[in-house]
Formats: C-alpha cells, sequence, structure tokens
C-alpha cells in the first residue's frame, strides 16, 4: 500500500459511531460501508446512497467472531447485479437466511465495497475477490472462512494497475473502520539477527529460548520462528494461558511460532515465551542491551 498523506470522509448515516457508516476517499471513486448486520434490512429501501450502492456489484467481507477459540473470522465474498436490481444486497441477505454455513453464527458487521459508478463487472470481482483473500491469508490477523481459493480470472496488465489501485483504497479505508484485516503485524520479512525492521529494534530474548520481538504502533510482537516453552508452570499469568491457548495452531510440534504473535506488552510477551510470570523490561534487550521501556514501551 502506499504512504502517501490520504483523506478520508466518514459519515454516520444513522448519527452513531456504532451503526452505519459511508466510507470515502478524497479524488477516489471507492466506496465502502460498514453495516452491523442487524440493520441490513434498513439498507433496502429508501433514497440514500448505500440502497443505491448496494443494489451495485461489489465485493463484501463478514467480519466477527468465533465463539469458542476467540479469533477473529472474516468471510469474503463477491456480488454481482441480479434481475431483480439487487447485488450486494441480495448476496448479503442470503448469507443472513441461510442458517446452514458453517460460520453463520460468527459474524455480526459487514463491510460492503464497490465504486461511485458502478464500474465493476464479474472480471473485476473475481479478481478482487482472489486477492482480498490472499491478503488476508497472508496476514494472518482473522481466520478466513472461505472454502474455497476463489478464482482470479484473466485480466489484462493494464486492467491488473487500476485494479490495485482500487485494492489499495479499500484495504486503507477498512483499516481506518477499525479492521486490519489486510495489514501483517510486520511489513517486511524477517531474518533472524537482522538488527532494525523497519527502523525498529529488534529485541531478544534473555534466556534459554530463541525468540526475538519488535516494537510497533500496535504492541510489542513476537516474531515468526521464535521458540517457545513447551511446558507452562503455575506461576504462568491467565492472560498469557488463554494467549498461548487461543494461539496453539500457530505453533509447530516443535514448539516453533508459525507466524507473528501481537501482545499489549512485552512482558505479555515474555510470559508466553518462558510459560511462566516474567518481567519484559529484564528478559527482553537488544544488542545494545536496551530494554523495551528505552524505547518508552
Amino acid at each position: 500500500m502506499s504512504s502517501k498523506s490520504k483523506e478520508i470522509s466518514l459519515f454516520m448515516i444513522d448519527g452513531e459511531p456504532s451503526s452505519r457508516i459511508k466510507c470515502t476517499m478524497k479524488n477516489r471513486l471507492s466506496v465502502i460501508y460498514k453495516i452491523p448486520r442487524l440493520m441490513l434490512e434498513n439498507c433496502k429501501e429508501g433514497n440514500g446512497d448505500i440502497v443505491m450502492h448496494l443494489k451495485q456489484t461489489g465485493i463484501y467481507f463478514l467480519i466477527g467472531e468465533n465463539a469458542e477459540s476467540g479469533n477473529k473470522t472474516i468471510y469474503i465474498g463477491q456480488a454481482g447485479i441480479r434481475k431483480n436490481g439487487n447485488g450486494l444486497y441480495c448476496r448479503l441477505n442470503e448469507h443472513i437466511k441461510n442458517e446452514k454455513e458453517n460460520y453463520w453464527s460468527d459474524w455480526n458487521e459487514i463491510i460492503a465495497f464497490t465504486t461511485q459508478n458502478d464500474s465493476f463487472g464479474p472480471t473485476e470481482i473475481s479478481y478482487l475477490e482472489n486477492k482480498f483473500t490472499k491478503l488476508a491469508k497472508d496476514a494472518c490477523r482473522y481466520d478466513v472462512m472461505n472454502g474455497n481459493e476463489p478464482n482470479q480470472g484473466n485480466i489484462t496488465e493494464e486492467k491488473e494497475s487500476e485494479l490495485q489501485d482500487f485494492i489499495d483504497d479499500a484495504c486503507v479505508m477498512i483499516s481506518v473502520l477499525g479492521y486490519k484485516v489486510f495489514e501483517p503485524l510486520v511489513k517486511q520479512s524477517v531474518e533472524k539477527g537482522q538488527k532494525n525492521i523497519n527502523n525498529t529494534p529488534l529485541f531478544i530474548f534473555q534466556g534459554k529460548y530463541d525468540a526475538q520481538a519488535i516494537i510497533t504502533n500496535e504492541g510489542f510482537v513476537l516474531l515468526k520462528g521464535s521458540e517457545i516453552s513447551p511446558g507452562v508452570k503455575s506461576s504462568m499469568r491467565e492472560s498469557s494461558m488463554i494467549i498461548r491457548n487461543s494461539n496453539k495452531d500457530k505453533i509447530s510440534n516443535d514448539f516453533i511460532l508459525l507466524d507473528d504473535i501481537l501482545f499489549t506488552s512485552s512482558s505479555a510477551a515474555a510470559c508466553f515465551v518462558g510459560g511462566c510470570s516474567l518481567s519484559g523490561n529484564a528478559k527482553w534487550r537488544t544488542k545494545d542491551g536496551k530494554s523495551p521501556k528505552d524505547f518508552n514501551f
């Protein structure tokens, strides 16, 4: 995604931040709507832009949380215009009525993505669905509930470049709405022993486990490839135990992290690695001996 400055407008359709929100970007054609599941019916009729735009072709995201694992979930789909004149609205309503879907009870928010001029066709939405699904899987923040990999289809180089702009716009706006579905915790690959990542110091765990972490704008990130304790002690914090259990699918049989994991504090990450109650400022050090508190964390 581009790092250029952007002007984004949020319009609270119902006057409340927890209700329907329209999101647009200055001088761009992309338009995003955040819609609570219970309010989709309110988008069926009327004169507002949301009613018009939900009749169009577009991409949608069903966002929620798995009750058992506590993991955030997302389903990504496409909707074309039907004979009845409805596109996104009709497809979203089908999801609400289909209780047989294995993620039916998980999601409670809708993100709908279309354009101001209804410019997406079947080829465009197939490509976009494929790309958004891949981005979500690569970011590893949400469990992607799609059963099959969407077909990318065949598009020209020119069209691919054009659609990449739409993808960038959508990712930024969806993140602004509070869903960092497509943003990896660490924005570039990490090589063991690398001193800095995105101008962020690399911390090394001070103990028998070979683990590394960095500070980001979101918190303290334990990096993929880190080694963690096979067992846990009674002194391990309950919160760290919950994080261990909810991320067990990200831990190999050899107790190596398969993905980056975000923590709210360096101590929580230290507990996760060591399997017991530990001080983050004592257990994490850069190569020149600095602790997280030396970076105001």
